[in-house]
């Protein structure tokens, strides 16, 4: 039997959104299993600062950013604001 791994999140998602264009283009399992990643401190395909910053941010409480590839290689992007109030999830043209 295979059991799932259960993640226990390092900070709160606050509200989770995502845009218009990331809701049309990426399929619901890519999103949710990576905003499991993205609240368990697993900041996927983020460049080693932005890892770097993030987990600073997890001590200062300043914006966290990560970037993740959906299984047909869309990219996209995973943020949660400062004070934690939500985390959006969009596409890198969306910003």
């Amino acid at each position: 039997m295979i059991s799932e791994v259960r993640t226990i999140p390092k900070f709160s998602s606050g509200q989770i959104l995502i845009t218009a264009a990331a809701h049309e283009q990426l399929n619901a399992s890519d999103v949710q299993a990576a905003l499991r990643r993205h609240l368990a401190g697993d900041w996927g395909d983020c460049k080693q600062e932005d890892a770097s910053a993030n987990e600073d941010s997890l001590l200062h409480g300043d914006r966290l950013l990560s970037v993740y590839q959906t299984a047909n290689g869309t990219k996209f992007w995973i943020i949660t604001e400062a004070d934690r109030s939500a985390t959006t999830v969009l596409l890198p043209d969306n910003y």
